[in-house]
C-alpha cells in the first residue's frame, strides 16, 4: 500500500447529515418546549414592559441612625430579598438621603416582592407562651393518642396552655418528623407551620444542653399569664384577639419592643392562629445564612437550614435548651417578622454549634420564602411605604423601537456586504444567521420562566453586537476556503483543509468574547449584566451554529456542481480568486535498468 504523500493529512470521514439532523432536532425540541410552556415571547424588563415602582422612606428606629452605611446595607438586603423571590432585573437604589426606590418588572411575582419589601420591620425569634386557632370558622382537631391530655379546645375558648398543648400535639404531626407519630396525628389537617420540626445538624454535647437547668411546668394547663411574664393586660389582648379580622392582625404586635412579650397572628394552611409570645430571644441579624434544601437521604422533603453568628449561636443554644423541657406549645419559638408569626417550630433539645434546620410538610416555594425571610428579614432601619406607582413602558418602547431599527439597518448592511463580496456563499451565511436567531429567541423565551431572565435594552444591544461576532466566524471560514482554492485545490478538499485552521481562529475569537462577557457579568450589576449575559449566550450559540450547521452545510454544497465547478456567482470562482494552476509532478528520466540502451550511445 502506498504511503500518503508528504504535506497531506488524512482526515476523518465527514458526516454532515448527522450534524444537520442534530441541530434540527435541537431546534424542534426547544421550540416545542417553548410552545408547551406557553411562554412564546421573551420576558421583558421594566424598561421595556413597565412594572411597579415602590418608594420607601427610612425612619430611625431604636438608635439606628439614617446614614449612608445603613442605607447601603438596606439596599443590598432589599436587592437580595426581591431577587431571591425570583424577581430578576429588579432595581433597588437610593434617592436622596432617606429614600429607597424599588422597581419591579411587570410579569413577575411583584405582589409578593412588594409585600416583603414593604415588610421592613426586624426579624425576631420569640418563645411561644400560648397558641390556639383564631376565629369562629376554625375547626379544632380531634384528640389522638399523641395529645398531651384534655379535649380539643372549642373555637373561642379561653386561652390556656392546656388547650393549646392539646391542639398542637394532636394536629401537629411533629412526632411524624421523628418517626413515632400515629397515623391520625400525621393525617390531621392542622397547618404546616406548626408541624415544623427543628433539629440540630449534629448531636449536641451533654455539656451544651440547657435542659437540666430549665424549669419544667408542673402542668401544661398553667395559665399563660401565670409565671410566664405576661400581665393581665396582655392576657386580655390575647383573649380578645381575632386574627381573622384584618384590623386585629394589623394592630397585633405592632410597635412592641424586643424585650416585651407580645400577641401576634400567624397563618397556617389558610387558617389563622393567635400567639402569645415572650420577649425576643434571638435577633434576625444574628442569622448568618438560611437556605432551602431538599433532603434526598432522610426523605424529609424540603427543609430550611440556618447558620447563626457566634453571638447568635450562643443565644439560640440557651433558648432552645430552655424550651426543650417544656410541654407544647411552650417548647416552640415563633419566628416573627413585622408582628406576624411566619413559622413556629418546636425543639426537643438544646441546639448548639450554630446550625439548625426546620423541616415539615414544606412545599418548595414555602421553604424558599421562609429562607428568604430568615436571610434578608433584618434591616438596619425601619421603612415606611410612601407610594406605589405603575411604570409605563412608553419610553422604553421608543428606545426599543430605535434599537431594533438600528439592528435592522446593521443586519441589512451585513447582508449587502455578504452578497456583493461572497455571492453564493452569502446564502450559507444568511442561513446560519437565521438558525442563530431562532436559537437565541427560543432560548431567551425559555430562560424567562426558568431563571427569571428579563430582556432589557442593554440585553437587546448585546444581541445586536452578536450579529457582528457571528458574521465574523463565517467570514473566517470562507476566507480559509478561498485561500485553499487560490493554492490550486478543488472545492471539496479545500473545504476540509480549511476547516482545522478556521476552527482554531473561531474558537480563540469566541473565547475572548465569552471571557469578556463573563468578567463583565461578574463585576457589574443591574442592567449591564443583561448585556453581558446576552453577549455570552450568543457567543456560545455562535460556536454551536458554526460547528453543527455552517461547516456541515458547506460540506454538502461542495458536492454540488454550482459550487464545485466554481461558477462565477458561487463566490468560489478560481479565475476570479486568482488561483494558481494545479501543480503537476514531472517524472524523472528512467535509469539504465529501466529499458534497453541504444548501441550508438553506448
Amino acid at each position: 500500500m502506498a504511503a500518503p504523500k508528504r504535506g497531506r493529512s488524512a482526515s476523518a470521514p465527514s458526516k454532515p447529515g448527522r450534524s444537520l439532523a442534530l441541530i434540527l432536532i435541537a431546534i424542534v425540541a426547544l421550540a416545542g418546549g417553548m410552545f408547551a410552556s406557553g411562554h412564546t415571547t421573551p420576558r421583558l424588563g421594566i424598561d421595556l414592559a413597565g412594572g411597579t415602582s415602590i418608594t420607601l422612606k427610612a425612619k430611625a428606629d431604636q438608635g439606628s441612625a439614617i446614614n449612608k452605611a445603613n442605607m447601603d446595607t438596606a439596599v443590598d438586603i432589599m436587592n437580595r430579598r426581591v431577587n431571591g423571590l425570583g424577581v430578576s432585573e429588579a432595581e433597588v437604589q437610593t434617592q436622596g438621603n432617606d429614600n429607597i426606590i424599588v422597581n419591579i418588572p411587570k410579569g413577575t411575582n411583584s405582589k409578593e416582592a412588594q409585600e416583603q419589601v414593604g415588610t421592613t420591620a426586624k426579624l425576631y425569634f420569640r418563645p411561644v407562651l400560648a397558641s390556639e386557632p383564631s376565629g369562629p370558622a376554625t375547626k379544632s382537631p380531634s384528640p389522638s393518642a399523641s395529645s398531651k391530655g384534655g379535649s380539643s379546645p372549642k373555637p373561642g375558648s379561653s386561652p390556656s396552655a392546656s388547650a393549646s398543648a392539646t391542639e398542637k400535639a394532636t394536629g401537629s404531626g411533629k412526632e411524624t418528623a421523628s418517626g413515632s407519630a400515629s397515623p391520625s396525628a400525621s393525617a390531621t389537617s392542622q397547618g404546616r407551620a406548626v408541624t415544623d420540626a427543628l433539629k440540630a445538624d449534629a448531636t449536641p454535647s451533654p455539656s451544651g444542653s440547657a435542659s437540666g437547668s430549665a424549669k419544667p411546668s408542673a402542668t401544661p394547663s398553667a395559665p399563660a399569664g401565670d409565671g410566664s411574664g405576661a400581665d393581665a393586660k396582655l392576657q386580655a389582648q390575647y383573649a380578645a384577639l381575632d386574627c381573622t379580622k384584618p384590623t386585629d392582625r394589623a394592630n397585633a404586635g405592632k410597635n412592641a419592643k424586643p424585650g416585651q412579650p407580645i400577641v401576634a397572628c400567624g397563618k397556617i394552611d389558610d387558617a389563622w392562629y393567635k400567639y402569645l409570645l415572650g420577649p425576643a430571644a434571638v435577633d434576625g441579624t444574628e442569622v448568618k445564612k438560611a437556605q432551602a434544601v431538599f433532603d434526598t437521604q432522610g426523605a424529609a422533603g424540603w427543609q430550611v437550614q440556618m447558620n447563626f453568628t457566634s453571638k447568635g449561636a450562643k443565644k439560640f443554644a440557651d433558648i432552645t435548651g430552655e424550651l426543650a423541657s417544656k410541654p407544647q406549645p411552650q417548647n416552640e419559638f415563633g419566628i416573627v417578622l413585622d408582628g406576624e408569626v411566619v413559622s413556629s417550630p418546636y425543639v426537643r433539645q438544646s441546639i448548639t454549634g450554630g446550625q439548625a434546620e426546620i423541616s415539615g410538610s414544606f412545599q418548595q416555594d414555602e421553604a424558599q420564602g421562609l429562607a428568604n425571610m430568615l436571610s434578608y428579614g433584618a434591616l438596619p432601619l425601619s421603612f415606611q411605604e410612601q407610594s406605589v406607582t405603575t411604570v409605563t413602558a412608553a419610553l422604553g418602547g421608543e428606545q426599543l423601537h430605535a434599537g431594533l431599527l438600528a439592528g435592522a439597518i446593521g443586519l441589512a448592511l451585513v447582508v449587502i456586504y455578504l452578497v456583493v463580496y461572497y455571492r453564493g456563499l452569502s446564502l450559507v451565511a444568511m442561513a446560519s444567521l437565521l438558525v442563530s436567531a431562532i436559537l437565541t429567541y427560543v432560548i431567551m423565551s425559555l430562560l424567562g420562566p426558568a431563571i427569571n431572565f428579563a430582556l432589557n435594552l442593554p440585553a437587546v444591544c448585546g444581541a445586536i453586537v452578536a450579529i457582528g461576532i457571528t458574521a465574523d466566524s463565517f467570514i473566517v471560514y470562507f476566507e480559509r476556503i478561498r485561500d485553499e482554492i487560490r493554492e490550486g485545490r478543488t472545492l471539496r478538499p479545500a473545504v476540509e483543509r480549511a476547516w482545522p485552521r478556521a476552527r482554531r481562529t473561531i474558537l480563540v475569537s469566541d473565547f475572548v468574547s465569552f471571557l469578556a462577557a463573563a468578567v463583565l457579568f461578574v463585576v457589574t450589576v443591574g442592567k449591564v449584566q443583561g448585556f453581558a449575559f446576552t453577549l455570552g449566550l450568543t457567543t456560545l450559540l455562535d460556536v454551536v451554529v458554526v460547528f453543527f450547521f455552517t461547516k456541515p452545510l458547506m460540506t454538502l454544497l461542495a458536492r454540488r456542481k454550482f459550487f464545485a465547478d466554481g461558477h462565477k456567482w458561487s463566490g468560489l470562482d478560481p479565475k476570479g480568486l486568482g488561483a494558481k494552476p494545479p501543480l503537476r509532478r514531472t517524472r524523472r528520466p528512467a535509469g539504465p535498468a529501466a529499458g534497453p540502451v541504444d548501441p550508438k550511445e553506448a
